[in-house]
């Protein structure tokens, strides 16, 4: 390595693991790295944008398995290789295919310590005071038993960019506390519209939310401003949700060659429900083993449940007549966490739950609905023109809306996402977004004739309480026909509020 100074010895790996990292790292012997599957994500745009402002030197990505975080990844590589970056300064690992590095004590450290002597073969620190960052980035690395504390003592004394990603909520979570200052984190849901309509030969427009905040989401004309945007864009909008509707948003369902259904729901249990629960979930942190057969019990159940928001009582209840056996609900709670970690399920809390002690249950959201419709085998089709030839599943339909909203909305980084349960004499409202001290009120009213009284009573509720500080609601809607005559709420269809990704 160059310098002045004495020299160190150098850093060695066990020979298995340099052939595993020199696998994943093509480039550094001039070979291309792997076939990507395209069109790229608008996250990778948000990625190196948060890389290139160095407001924080490390970046986190997290999002459920099979999103495309692994090819944002390869992405991000391929753009920096196209660039003129030397391959010798990129270093990926990707952790939960390392069996190879069980036995090093601290492996991100000593990865970082093997490749900035034999591959860079210069300081970090040299190469970042001549302009070439070096440019680190950890797939999975939740996997690696005190991650944090490992990328707290790099960054704090080597200046590198650093992208990790990460499936567990919790320890990114975790990781994110302990790394205060020193992170960025973004998160990543399914493929959303704009996403998916490329993939079937539309041209989509740009995204909706700026990739910079969410602040916009308090102010009313934002909301109005997006209704006009999902009128502008109909035939687009209503073209991708069909798809949307009949697919999902994996990315892994949406390929160019005609796919049965049932092929579709096989290749999503297989590559994201038995990953998780088998591999994911089966051996818990400390070596502690969970109950396989209560988390299988448990998705099946919030797939019926997707929308809604049961007690966890009845949930333990449903649980004991599928097993057979008294499930106590504090187990219920604590496997119903496991697979929120994992990103599959969003528990959207009640209002004010973490201010006062609350018996009121989470609402269960999908982060695709598309999994309902694989572990179920009951596909309850959103699109408007699908549902009107079956009517029977309005209903249904309606609690996946809500589900959809509620995976949708907590994908916003940053942005808070309750519900508010029926109260004494104050009305259910199916989600209240917080914008800084600013709340909205949304309501989903899933059907094709909208009543401009009753389907408001929710909103009209919360909006007549000066303690809430809302100035105006959203009413989500299944088409644009839904308009509400009243100044104080903005109505517009669930499609539309999906281009906002």
């Amino acid at each position: 390595m160059t310098g002045g100074g004495p020299a160190l010895p150098a850093p060695e790996l066990p020979r298995p693991l340099v052939a595993d990292l020199r696998r994943q790292n093509p480039w550094w012997s001039g070979d291309p790295a792997p076939v990507l599957p395209g069109p790229r994500r608008h996250l990778v745009g948000r990625i190196r944008r948060r890389l290139q402002l160095k407001l924080a030197p490390i970046v986190a990505l997290r999002g459920p398995r099979q999103v495309g975080k692994t090819t944002a990844q390869l992405q991000i590589v391929d753009d920096l290789l196209a660039e003129g970056v030397r391959p010798d300064t990129i270093l990926r690992v990707q952790f939960d295919d390392l069996g190879s590095l069980r036995e090093l004590v601290d492996p991100i450290l000593r990865i970082a310590d093997w490749f900035e002597h034999h591959v860079a073969k210069t300081h970090f620190n040299r190469l970042a005071r001549a302009g070439r960052w070096a440019h680190l980035f950890f797939d999975e690395v939740q996997v690696v038993a005190g991650w944090h504390a490992q990328l707290k003592f790099l960054v704090d004394n080597a200046s590198v960019r650093v992208l990790v990603t990460g499936s567990s909520a919790l320890r990114i979570e975790q990781g994110r506390d302990s790394l205060a200052g020193r992170i960025s984190t973004l998160e990543a849901g399914v493929f959303s519209l704009t996403e998916i309509g490329p993939l079937h030969r539309l041209e989509p427009p740009r995204p909706f939310l700026p990739g910079n905040g969410f602040d916009e989401l308090g102010d009313r004309t934002f909301w109005t401003a997006l209704r006009e945007h999902g009128r502008r864009h109909s035939e687009f909008r209503i073209a991708a949700f069909r798809h949307f509707s009949q697919r999902g948003g994996y990315p892994i369902v949406h390929r160019p060659e005609p796919v049965d259904r049932a092929e579709l729901a096989d290749l999503l249990y297989e590559t994201v429900i038995r990953r998780v629960i088998q591999h994911d979930l089966l051996n818990g942190e400390g070596g502690r083993r969970q109950d396989s057969a209560l988390l299988e019990t448990l998705l099946h159940l919030v797939c019926r449940y997707a929308g809604l928001a049961p007690a966890v009582s009845e949930l333990a209840g449903q649980a004991g007549l599928a097993l057979g056996a008294a499930v106590d609900a504090r187990r219920v709670k604590r496997h119903l966490n496991l697979l929120a970690d994992t990103l599959l399920v969003r528990l959207v809390p009640p209002l004010e739950a973490r201010l006062r002690k609350t018996r009121d249950g989470a609402k269960l959201c999908l982060a695709d609905h598309a999994l309902r419709a694989c572990w179920l085998r009951e596909p309850i089709p959103l699109a408007p023109a699908d549902l009107a030839r079956h009517p029977e599943l309005t209903k249904q339909a309606g609690h996946l809306a809500e589900s959809v909203f509620g995976a949708a909305a907590t994908t916003v980084s940053g942005l808070d996402v309750s519900h508010q349960p029926a109260r004494g004499a104050d009305p259910e409202v199916d989600f209240v977004l917080t914008v800084g001290v600013r709340r909205v009120p949304v309501e989903i009213k899933y059907r094709r004739r909208i009543d401009p009284h009753r389907d408001t009573i929710g909103l009209r509720s919360f909006l007549e309480k000066t303690a809430n500080d809302a100035a105006f609601g959203v009413l989500v809607t299944q088409d644009a026909a839904g308009v509400v005559d009243d100044p104080r709420i903005v109505s517009l269809p669930l499609s539309t509020f999906l281009l906002l990704h």
